[in-house]
């Protein structure tokens, strides 16, 4: 295996190559090339915040709690394992690893050191790319880049390094020491040490060996637009890739006037935290920022020319390694007159302080719970938090301190303190009080040859939960059913057989399903059916995925008609947990289990996937277990992709199944997910294994991720009554009512033979003893590799 190892520097591109990188990443894992996932979904953050030196904080490290040496050190390892178990289920014959930070973030060879030692195992094939172009643009991004996170000093800095030591000493040898307090960070406020390039590639290379580094040509304009199937072919080594990619434009620069300003802004503020020791979260920085912009003409690259006259021979050193770094190392034309460059005049008279001063209460009471502690703590000396500086604040559970390893505990520290921690604080739709049911829902009339709203699912073993699930949604407003089965010896295929004989349902036999999964077989098969071909919506579900419609009386009529435009709506999951509910029982699902995870819950990403109901208007060619998959592109301006509020979500168009923090909502319509049932059903659960990922047990981990039982949500209960008025005309058949009895029985009689065996008693045992918080089951879960053997037994 090679190890292709991305390391910037620019920000604003690499995150574009990251995305693109991250969009194939099944169809490149199909080709022996892995975009890992374990060090971050697009951006590999981790793998920078857990190889830089404990005194090199910068403001990663702290606002994703690994400030502290000791969770630092837990994170390194957790990485380390990570990665080792992702590239040992996979295999792959390249790993492709990408962090922007890495070029100006490791500011030691030790570091370097450190990355090298944490990969090598993996392999000693190690390529290490950057992407550059002519010092005085790069200069100029990278000194906005330093703005934005709080750099109190001008381009003056770079400007009076002595011009016959080496670039690099006499950078690094100005660092700062890093404090916390006053924003100061030394990857901020050191100055740009790796545009020396010629130096780069030998610093890399004393550590990576000879000939590992390779300099390709940054060109913004090629990235951000067409051009960027060209660069990751070019660079990565990608197959060609047919499929256009979706605009990315270049962020406009800063005017050099907000330049001017912000730079003032973080002098003053720097000056006042350290005075009132407070921090500053990035965030708010960032708004503060925004409010002292002002349009204008941005800084000219061609004033820098003489500042980096210097990098000229090593430039054409590398230009004659790489002749294709030639055209993007010549420089701009010199504009400078001769003249020192000088720091743009900020306009208007600006003075920072009345804008301190307006947000001086935010800055005293927003510091983030916890850091100011790990703040103090860190300048004494300390390797990690002391217990008595913050004893109840952690909000750690005696359970959790007792079951949570180190890297568990540092992720969730990191939750706690960031934009993921979970919690409930999102949509309007109250649920915890009982409202009054839904009204019966009028009968549905269908045109000639349509066959309306059908809704298709895939069973094994589901024999007690079928006629529920049936009731609930015919009660909705769905018309029709199109349900496969596969290797089923509880009856369900009986069940199924008996509800098409009353014209209830289509039943489908995928005994002899092939390929990777009896699901995706049956979904490829579903397209070539009449009842799908006439359907006017289209969803596919499973039968422990129920839907919700929080709106109007609760019927699909109502949801559709709150957004008219809409071709394809995505129901997002919220997971109910097994609610102490530990013995199966022969009762409704929707009146047993209550509890559930909170609607703001972006990890794990589990929790925020969506099923999709979609207008059958002809503008996909494949369903997939999420959603309708290969997007006519003739037909893409008819597609209207909105989320459970009704909202657009335009980014779903091509590809995607889960919610993100900007298309999240519940407001109109969610899919509650009631993956465990009850503690004896995840049993039989578990027994039966999965119908799409055929190859991943369900186990430990598997419950961890499922069980959420922090909140109550008790919307879906109005529809009770017309479900069980449902239910009770389908039980009417004496036959299907017998068939049901039957299987319920049969899973009874599972449950009990496997609760004999020690492998299911002890997991059943292990279960019920995990008692956390939304926070602490998030981190727990992130830390766990689900497909892993270590997934199915706590360590």
């Amino acid at each position: 295996m090679r190890i292709l190892l991305h390391i910037g520097p620019d920000c604003a591109s690499a995150t574009v190559l990251q995305a693109a990188l991250a969009r194939r990443r099944d169809a490149l894992r199909a080709q022996g090339l892995l975009f890992a996932r374990s060090p971050g979904a697009r951006n590999h953050t981790r793998l920078y915040m857990a190889v830089t030196d404990p005194g090199n904080i910068d403001p990663l490290r702290l606002a994703r709690g690994y400030l502290m040496p000791a969770a630092q050190a837990a994170l390194r390892q957790a990485v380390t394992a990570d990665l080792a178990q992702e590239v040992a289920t996979h295999r792959p014959e390249v790993l492709i690893l990408s962090a922007a930070q890495l070029l100006p973030g490791l500011l030691h060879e030790a570091e370097l050191r450190r990355l090298h030692a944490l990969l090598a195992p993996l392999s000693e094939q190690i390529t290490v790319i950057a992407h550059v172009e002519a010092q005085p643009r790069m200069m100029l991004r990278a000194y906005a880049a330093q703005l934005l996170e709080g750099r109190r000093s001008t381009l003056e800095l770079e400007q009076a390094l002595p011009t016959q030591e080496n670039w690099t000493t006499a950078c690094l040898s100005a660092l700062p020491p890093a404090n916390p307090f006053s924003g100061q960070f030394p990857k901020v406020q050191a100055p740009l040490f790796w545009l020396d390039y010629a130096a780069v590639v030998a610093r890399w290379e004393a550590v990576f060996g000879a000939g590992t580094m390779r300099l390709c040509p940054h060109d913004p304009q090629q990235i951000h637009g067409p051009g960027l199937r060209a660069v990751l072919s070019r660079d990565f080594g990608l197959p060609p890739l047919p499929e256009p990619e979706p605009e990315a434009p270049a962020p406009p620069p800063l005017s050099a006037a907000t330049l001017t300003r912000a730079r003032r802004m973080n002098a003053l503020l720097g000056r006042y935290l350290q005075q009132e020791r407070r921090l500053i979260d990035r965030r708010l920085r960032l708004r503060l920022l925004s409010e002292i912009s002002v349009p204008g003409p941005a800084p000219d690259p061609g004033e820098l020319v003489p500042l980096c006259a210097r990098f000229a021979q090593g430039n054409a050193a590398l230009s004659a390694r790489w002749p294709e770094l030639a055209p993007v190392l010549t420089p701009p034309a010199d504009s400078s007159g001769g003249r020192p460059w000088q720091e743009a005049d900020p306009g208007f008279g600006f003075r920072p302080s009345p804008y301190l001063l307006a947000l001086r209460w935010h800055i005293d009471h927003g510091d983030p719970e916890g850091k100011t502690a790990e703040a103090e703590a860190f300048l004494s000396g300390a390797d990690s938090l002391p217990a008595s500086a913050n004893p109840e604040k952690d909000g750690l559970s005696l359970a959790a301190r007792a079951l949570l390893p180190p890297a568990a505990l540092a992720r969730y520290h990191q939750l706690r303190q960031g934009p993921f921690a979970p919690h409930d604080r999102l949509g309007k739709v109250p649920e915890e009080a009982e409202a009054p049911p839904y009204r019966p829902a009028p009968a549905r009339s269908l045109s000639p040859g349509c066959t309306g709203r059908v809704v298709i699912a895939c069973m094994k073993n589901e024999a007690p939960y079928i006629l529920e699930w049936i009731a609930h949604h015919r009660a909705i407003g769905f018309d029709a059913f199109l349900i496969y089965s596969n290797d089923c010896t509880d009856g369900t295929a009986q069940i199924l057989e008996r509800l098409q004989q009353m014209g209830v349902i289509a039943h489908r036999n995928n005994d002899g399903w092939q390929g990777k999964s009896p699901q995706q077989w049956a979904l490829d098969r579903a397209l070539q059916e009449p009842l799908i071909r006439d359907a006017e919506w289209i969803a596919h579900f499973d039968v422990d995925e129920f839907v919700n419609i929080r709106c109007g009386n609760g019927t699909l009529d109502d949801l559709l008609a709150r957004v008219p435009g809409a071709t394809n709506i995505a129901m997002t999951w919220r997971l109910f947990g097994h609610d102490g509910v530990t013995r199966l029982e022969d009762r409704p699902v929707l009146d047993q289990f209550t509890r559930c995870a909170p609607k703001y819950c972006p990890k794990p990403h589990t929790s925020w996937g969506f099923k999709t109901l979609y207008r059958n208007i002809g503008a996909y060619r494949k369903l997939s277990c999420h959603r309708p998959n290969k997007l006519d592109e003739g037909r893409a301006a008819q597609v209207a992709w909105v989320n459970g509020s009704g909202q657009p979500m335009p980014e779903a168009l091509r590809s995607g199944w889960r919610n993100s923090r900007a298309s999240i909502g519940y407001d109109l319509l969610q899919l509650n997910h009631y993956a465990l049932r009850s503690a004896e059903s995840f049993l039989v659960k578990r027994q039966r294994g999965r119908a799409l990922h055929v190859d991943r047990s369900i186990g430990y981990a598997y419950w961890l991720r499922m069980d959420w039982n922090d909140h109550r949500d008790l919307t879906i209960r109005r529809n009770l009554p017309r479900m069980q008025a449902e239910l009770s005309r389908l039980k009417a058949d004496p036959a299907l009512a017998a068939l049901h009895e039957a299987g319920f029985a049969w899973h009874r009689a599972k449950v009990a033979a496997l609760l004999e065996l020690p492998e299911f008693r002890k997991l059943y045992t292990e279960v019920l003893q995990l008692k956390l918080s939304a926070t602490e089951r998030a981190a727990y879960a992130l830390t766990l590799d689900q497909d892993g053997p270590a997934a199915q037994a706590p360590p």
